[in-house]
């Protein structure tokens, strides 16, 4: 697990939401409406770019980034779609090691 820092202070992942999106996701149920959620990833940085080296969520820090996620026009709220720096997320605990 990684944090921002011992302290653990306020973050967010960059995500979307869409209510009542209308698809078939499955032949056998047909048409469904559902509300779906997806978050926004980026190349990583360490220490999760070890761990896992292909993708992290974008991690929103700032109050004026998490503002602009949700009301700024797209090619203003784009440009968050970066990795944290280098540095700036700790290991804060690790899971069990797995044999496969």
């Amino acid at each position: 697990m990684v944090a921002l820092g011992e302290d653990r202070p306020l973050a967010f992942f960059a995500g979307i939401w869409v209510q009542g999106w209308t698809s078939v996701r499955k032949m056998k149920e047909g048409e469904v409406t559902a509300d779906l959620y997806g978050f926004l990833t980026t190349e990583p940085s360490e220490p999760v770019a070890s761990v896992h080296p292909k993708a992290m969520p974008v991690i929103l820090t700032e109050p004026a980034e998490w503002e602009a996620w949700m009301a700024a026009p797209w090619d203003d709220a784009k440009s968050l779609q970066r990795p944290l720096a280098g540095g700036s997320l700790d290991k804060v605990a690790a899971g069990p090691k797995s044999d496969q």
